[in-house]
C-alpha cells in the first residue's frame, strides 16, 4: 500500500446511504460528542479524555503515521507504540521495503528474519519517518473568509491555496511542528494538524516471510488467513527528545503514551477500536464515477500490471538475488493489482452501481421539490455524468502512456531523470547572451555551476537504483508493455520514435527492446558512471532510452491536459452534491472519507456468512498453518522451527485450550494507510493488529457492506509467540506493558 506510480492518484474509490454502528473512520476530536455513547454501549471502558486529550496522555499519543518523507502529507502505514522506549508494532508488509533493502543472498533477512537481541543491532531505515499527532482543530470559517460566492472555481482554489499556505506557516512555530491543512466533506470543511515528525526509525525485528507473508499474493484479501503479518520498529530522538537524523548518540524515544498488551484474546461479540492513518475512500462516488472505474479505469490497470507482474515472477523464480531484488517491488504492485480485481467483482456483485442510483434519484426530488435548492443543486448530477464521460475518453491513453510508457520499464523511467541534464549541456544561443559581457560571463558560470550540481545530484543515486534491477527482467518488461501499448492505442496518441522503433525492427518487440539495451547507457550502474564522468551531449540524444522517455512525457502532457480539465470540472458538482446531501438529512451524523489524518473506527469481532451455505469463523489457529502447509510453493511453507512448536503445542502463555489463535476478524471499517493499526479492546490493550480487508467487501471504499465487510487482524498473542517461543527475543517480550485479567473464582455455596 505505497509508492507506485503518480497515475495512481487517479484511481478513485468511496459511500454508503445508510450509517451502521461499524461504518464510519471517525475524526477523534469529536469522539465525546459524536460517539463515546455508543462506543461505551458496545463496551468501552475509558473515559473519552483516555481516548484523546490535546493536554494530557491518551490512546492518540501511541499512534504513529509512517512515511518516507520528513514532511509527510500522508501515510503509507500506521505503527502504535508499545513500550516506554519508544518500541513500535506495524505490519510486515509495512516494513517490507527496509526490511529489503537490508537484505542480501548473505543475509536474507526477507528469507530468514531478522531480530535484534540489544539496542545496538537495531537497523536504521533512512528516509523512513515517523508522526505523531499532537493536536487538530476546524479551521473551515478561517478558510472560508477568503472564499466569495462570485468567486469561479479557479480563483475560489486558489484563495484557498493561498489562505491554507498561510495558515499552515503561522502554526508551524518556526519548525517545532508539521502542519498540515486537509479538505473535508468535498471540500466542505478543512481542518489543520500539527505532528511531530521523528526521522530516525530503526527496523528492530521481522519474521521470516514464511511467518509475515504466509499465503503470499494467493492470500491477500482472504479469509479464513493464517499470516504474522507484523514487524518491529523503534523510534529514536536526538538526546534531548526532540526529532533528529540518524546519529549512533540518538536515544529511544519517551512517549507520551505506549498500550498496554492483553494476553486475554478475543470472543465473539467483543468490542474492537481501530486507529490510524487510513489513506483514501470515496464514499460519496455517484453512480457515474462508479461507471467510470469499471468501463474506462480499471481494466486497463489490471492488464498491465498483470503482464509486468508476470513478467517479473518468470525472473524471480529463476534466481535468488532477483527475487530479493524485486521483493518490495513486485509485493507493491500485486497487491494494488489484486485489490483492483476485487473491487471490480464487488462492485458488480453488490450492484454499488444501482444503490448509488437509488440515492441519487432520492436527492433529485428533493432537488426539485424546491426552487432555492433547484438554483443550487440543479446541475450537479448532469455536470457530474458530462465530466466523467470526459475523463472517459482520454483515461485509457493516458493509462498505457503512463503505465507501459513512462512507468512500464524501469529504465524508461531512470532515463528520464537525464533530461533535465540534456537541457543544461545544451549551449546557450548567443542570442540568449546579456549584450553585458560581464553579464553574459556571470551566466555562462552560472550554467556550468548549475550542470555541475545536476551531475553530482545524479552520480549519488546511482548506485541505489541498480542495487533492485536486473536488466534481463526490465528488458522482457520493454518487450511485453511497449507491445500492450502499441496494440491498445491509436497511432495518433503514440509517440513518433515508438512508431519508428517499431518500423525498424519490423514489428518484433523483443528484438526492439534487446537494440534498446544494446544501445542505452542506463543499463547498467557501471555504463552511467562512465557517462558522468565524461558527459556529453550527443551520447544523451542518441540514447533509445531517452529517446523513449521523452516521447511518453510529451504524449502524456498533451493527454493529460484533457483529463485533469475534466477532472476539475467535477470539483464544484462534487462539493455541492455532498452538501447537498448533508441538507437533504439534517438528522444523520455523516462521517468523512478518508484522507490519510488520524481516525478511530470502532466495532465488534465477529464471524461472517459470505454465500449461501458457507459460514466463516471469527478465528483461525495454528491447526490451519499445517492445513495450508506445501514445501512445493514458497507461499505456503513452514519454518521447521515453527512447525515444530504447533507439533509439540509448545504454546507457552499465549495459547488457551491447547490451541493458538493466528488471526481474528472484526467488523471495524478501515482501508490502505490503516495497516499496521492497532486492534484495541474496550479497556485500552493491544488486542492484534490489522493488515487486512476480505475478498467478499473489496467494494468497501466505495459502499460499506454491514454484512460482509471484516477486518483481518494478526492476534497479539500469535505475535509475542514468534517474538518470544520462535525467535527467542525475549528482550523485546520485557519491554512490553503485558496483562492478563485474573480468573473470576469459582463460587461456592455454604452447606
Amino acid at each position: 500500500m505505497k509508492k507506485l506510480l503518480f497515475i495512481l492518484a487517479f484511481i478513485l474509490t468511496s459511500m454508503s446511504v445508510k450509517v451502521y454502528a461499524d461504518e464510519g473512520m471517525w475524526l477523534p476530536m469529536f469522539v465525546e460528542r459524536l460517539n463515546y455513547t455508543d462506543m461505551q454501549k458496545a463496551g468501552l471502558k475509558l473515559t473519552a479524555e483516555e481516548i484523546y486529550s490535546i493536554n494530557n496522555s491518551s490512546i492518540k499519543d501511541a499512534i504513529v503515521g509512517l512515511s518516507n518523507s520528513p514532511t509527510p502529507n500522508g501515510y503509507f502505514c500506521t505503527g502504535e507504540i508499545v513500550s516506554d522506549q519508544g518500541l513500535m508494532f506495524t505490519n510486515h508488509h509495512c516494513a517490507y521495503d527496509m526490511i529489503q533493502k537490508h537484505s542480501s543472498v548473505e543475509n536474507d533477512y526477507l528469507a530468514n528474519g531478522f531480530w535484534a537481541m540489544n539496542m545496538k543491532e537495531e537497523l536504521p531505515n533512512e528516509g523512513t519517518t515517523a508522526s505523531f499527532l499532537i493536536s487538530m482543530a476546524d479551521i473551515t470559517d478561517s478558510v472560508f473568509s477568503v472564499v466569495a460566492d462570485s468567486m469561479t472555481q479557479e480563483e475560489r482554489s486558489a484563495a484557498i491555496r493561498k489562505k491554507t499556505a498561510e495558515l499552515r506557516k503561522t502554526y508551524n512555530e518556526d519548525g517545532k511542528y508539521h502542519a498540515v491543512v486537509k479538505s473535508f466533506f468535498e471540500g466542505n470543511e478543512y481542518y489543520l494538524f500539527l505532528y511531530v515528525v521523528y526521522r530516525d526509525v530503526r527496523l528492530v525485528g521481522a519474521p521470516p516471510s514464511s511467518i509475515g507473508k504466509f499465503g503470499g499474493d494467493t492470500d491477500n484479501w482472504m479469509w479464513p488467513r493464517h499470516t504474522g503479518d507484523f514487524a518491529i520498529l523503534r523510534v529514536y530522538t536526538a538526546p534531548d527528545g526532540s526529532p533528529a537524523d540518524y546519529s549512533p548518540e540518538n536515544i529511544p524515544l519517551k512517549p507520551k503514551h505506549h498500550l498496554p498488551v492483553s494476553l486475554d484474546g478475543v470472543q465473539k461479540g467483543d468490542f474492537s477500536m481501530i486507529w490510524g492513518f487510513p489513506g483514501s475512500t470515496d464514499r460519496y462516488l455517484t453512480s457515474f464515477g462508479v461507471d467510470f472505474n469499471l468501463e474506462e479505469q480499471y481494466p486497463s490497470i489490471i492488464e498491465l500490471f498483470g503482464k509486468k507482474l508476470e513478467t517479473w515472477k518468470e525472473f524471480m523464480d529463476e534466481d535468488q538475488k532477483v527475487k530479493i531484488q524485486y521483493a518490495s517491488k513486485h509485493a507493491s504492485v500485486a497487491n494494488t493489482w489484486k485489490y483492483l480485481i476485487g473491487q471490480t467483482r464487488g462492485l458488480k456483485r453488490l450492484d454499488v452501481h444501482g444503490k448509488k442510483q437509488m440515492l441519487e434519484t432520492t436527492f433529485t426530488e428533493w432537488v426539485n421539490a424546491d426552487e432555492a435548492r433547484k438554483q443550487e443543486y440543479g446541475e450537479v448530477l448532469s455536470t457530474m455524468e458530462s465530466g466523467y464521460s470526459a475523463m472517459g475518453e482520454t483515461i485509457e491513453p493516458l493509462l498505457y502512456t503512463n503505465l507501459a510508457g513512462m512507468g512500464g520499464a524501469e529504465i524508461v523511467g531512470y532515463a528520464m531523470n537525464f533530461s533535465s541534464l540534456k537541457e543544461l549541456m545544451k549551449p546557450i544561443d548567443k542570442k540568449d547572451l546579456p549584450k553585458d559581457k560581464d553579464m553574459a560571463k556571470k551566466m555562462q558560470s552560472d550554467r556550468k555551476d548549475q550542470l555541475a550540481k545536476a551531475i553530482e545530484s545524479l552520480r549519488e543515486g546511482v548506485a541505489d537504483n541498480f542495487k533492485n534491477y536486473h536488466a534481463p527482467a526490465d528488458q522482457k518488461v520493454l518487450s511485453e508493455l511497449l507491445n500492450m501499448y502499441y496494440k491498445n492505442t491509436t497511432v495518433g496518441m503514440q509517440p513518433a520514435v515508438v512508431a519508428e522503433m517499431y518500423k525498424k525492427h519490423k514489428g518484433n518487440f523483443d528484438a526492439l527492446a534487446e537494440d534498446v539495451f544494446k544501445r542505452s547507457i542506463f543499463t547498467s550502474e557501471a555504463s552511467v558512471n562512465a557517462f558522468l564522468n565524461a558527459p556529453n551531449l550527443k551520447t544523451l540524444n542518441n540514447d533509445p532510452a531517452i529517446q523513449l522517455a521523452d516521447g511518453f512525457l510529451s504524449k502524456t502532457m498533451e493527454v493529460a491536459g484533457g483529463f485533469r480539465a475534466a477532472q476539475s470540472s467535477l470539483t464544484e458538482a462534487k462539493r455541492l452534491f455532498v452538501k447537498g446531501l448533508r441538507e437533504m438529512n439534517p438528522d444523520k451524523v455523516f462521517y468523512p472519507d478518508a484522507n490519510s489524518t488520524m481516525r478511530m473506527s470502532y466495532g465488534s469481532v465477529k464471524d461472517y456468512f459470505p454465500a449461501d451455505a458457507v459460514h466463516y469463523n471469527y478465528v483461525t489457529t495454528m491447526h490451519g498453518i499445517l492445513e495450508k502447509e506445501d514445501p512445493t510453493n514458497d507461499e505456503f511453507i513452514v519454518p521447521a522451527k515453527l512447525k515444530e512448536l504447533i507439533e509439540k503445542r509448545d504454546f507457552g502463555p499465549y495459547g488457551a485450550d491447547d490451541e493458538l489463535i493466528v488471526c481474528f476478524l472484526s467488523t471495524n471499517d478501515i482501508t490502505g494507510g490503516n495497516s499496521g493499526s492497532p486492534v484495541i479492546n474496550g479497556k485500552g490493550e493491544l488486542i492484534g493488529i490489522a493488515f487486512d480487508g476480505n475478498w467478499e467487501a473489496m467494494s468497501g471504499d466505495i459502499a460499506f457492506e454491514t454484512d460482509l465487510q471484516r477486518t483481518i487482524n494478526v492476534d497479539i498473542r500469535y505475535v509475542l509467540f514468534i517474538i518470544d517461543k520462535f525467535a527467542g527475543a525475549t528482550n523485546l517480550i520485557d519491554e512490553l506493558t503485558i496483562r492478563k485479567a485474573e480468573p473470576k473464582p469459582v463460587r461456592t455455596e455454604a452447606l
